[in-house]
């Protein structure tokens, strides 16, 4: 690796600005989509069983992409895999100003999410390698800068979307890419180090095709089993996603000569990083859940209008924001887990507890409660992948984060179907509710005895 230049900061804002503005395209692109699903179908008379793959594209896409885009950030070099990602990013804007039906639309879903999932993963890993070469450890703050970009852009996603759709079109949606990924370009090539030369040795024949390959098929039959529970599940699925995972760990433990794209014995060895996946898989349920639960509730229910119930959602995503600045702050793990777990079991106490004339006051507290309970979750999880990974597969394990929570945001989905039917109403709410509440109260449980959290150990940037 080469030394950093003169003039930069150890973790100044010129090495952080492009590493966060990586980190807001995948939520970004999530969310903002939400408003133009209605003017697509309009233009391409599509149904809404149709436009739905618009998001489910980027979804399953990301949960395969994420970790790919992770091991080829910890093989080729984080920052030539950033780079790449964004130029995807880049042509996605430009392909969905132009696509020409909806089919085209969705291609253009996948690779922007195979384009936005470059960011998260290969931003990890050049933050450890930064640390290495300057011999300090990366503060939690910047991690907490990366949560923070990735919150915002979730919040101000559906806003965002709304104005571009009124002001110009759906394809404004897409085109809001291209500055993005140019500016984004730009700051990386003026202030990302350059990967050294040791980092482009291993080439195509070190990547674990055969794994990446029975690692795409076991979530995608995963994800679309979830999915299926809108309509009754796919139980022809099951023995299809079984055989994929068994494959896959046995493809796993014969390949020991050479990295495998998804390390069973590491994860059997690391029960720490293991207990982190299934940790940040379960909170994301009930996270996703009240993301897009709680506005559908708040419109269908109380008969607020979309602006409306982003007007009454904004004490979660302002608390949010602030929980995740100082969240950052803190140097344990435990203590801010045990505080997202109980503070999400409060908040969906809270909703069990709404009725049908809830009051703005009585949303808003709820809503301030929920807040705290996401923005401590996401800096605590993602600090503890980046303290319990192997220093030379964060990347990688980067990625699978972000598979297991998107993993977790697919059964919220499948949840909200489950409970609400056909409309959101106060009676389903309070049932799934009851459900997030035992789930929350198992999240609690599990955190507060899991031994690894007790005493996490620091990163070590010498390694």
């Amino acid at each position: 690796m080469s030394a950093p230049q003169k003039g930069r900061g150890a973790f100044g804002v010129a090495l952080i600005a492009p590493l966060a503005l990586g980190c807001l395209l995948n939520p970004i692109n999530s969310s903002m989509i939400a408003t133009a699903l209605d003017p697509i179908g309009r233009a391409f008379g599509a149904s809404v069983s149709q436009t739905v793959w618009l998001i489910a594209a980027l979804y399953v896409t990301s949960a395969v992409a994420q970790p790919t885009m992770g091991k080829l950030a910890d093989r080729w070099g984080a920052r030539r895999v950033f780079l790449g990602g964004l130029f995807l990013v880049f042509l996605g804007g430009v392909g969905g100003a132009l696509a020409p039906s909806l089919r085209a639309l969705v291609g253009v879903r996948i690779v922007l999410g195979i384009g936005t999932s470059a960011a998260y993963p290969a931003a990890m890993r050049i933050l450890r390698t930064h640390a290495r070469s300057v011999g300090r450890e990366t503060p939690r703050s910047v991690l907490g800068v990366l949560s923070l970009a990735a919150l915002s852009s979730m919040a101000i996603g559906p806003t965002l979307g709304g104005f571009l759709t009124g002001a110009a079109s759906w394809r404004a949606v897409f085109l809001v890419n291209v500055p993005l990924a140019a500016i984004g370009i730009l700051l990386c090539l003026l202030f990302v180090e350059r990967d050294g030369a040791g980092e482009a040795e291993e080439t195509t024949a070190s990547i674990d095709v055969a794994g990446i390959s029975l690692f795409a098929g076991a979530v995608v039959a995963t994800m679309f089993l979830a999915m299926g529970a809108k309509n009754g599940p796919r139980w022809s699925l099951v023995p299809i996603a079984g055989a994929l995972v068994a494959a896959l760990i046995v493809h796993s433990l014969r390949r020991t000569n050479a990295h495998p794209f998804l390390d069973v014995r590491m994860l059997a060895a690391n029960k720490a990083l293991s207990a982190t996946y299934l940790r940040f898989c379960v909170t994301c349920i009930p996270t996703y859940a009240v993301f897009y639960g709680f506005v559908q509730w708040m419109e269908s229910a109380l008969g607020y209008t979309p602006t409306e119930a982003g007007i009454a959602t904004l004490p979660l995503s302002v608390v949010s924001m602030a929980t995740t600045l100082l969240a950052s702050r803190t140097k344990t793990l435990r203590a801010p887990l045990m505080l997202a777990a109980l503070t999400m079991l409060l908040g969906w106490g809270g909703l069990y507890l709404l009725k049908d004339r809830a009051s703005r006051i009585e949303i808003g507290i709820v809503g301030v409660i929920f807040g705290i309970a996401q923005g401590t979750n996401a800096v605590a999880n993602q600090a503890a992948v980046y303290e319990q990974a192997p220093a030379s597969d964060i990347g990688t394990a980067a990625g699978l984060q972000r598979t297991a929570g998107y993993l977790g945001a697919v059964a919220a989905s499948s949840l909200l179907a489950f409970f609400y039917g056909k409309q959101a109403t106060t009676a389903g709410l309070h049932s799934l509710a009851f459900a997030m509440i035992v789930l929350s109260a198992l999240l609690l449980t599990g955190t507060a005895l899991d031994p690894s959290l007790h005493a996490a150990r620091k990163p070590q940037p010498s390694t």
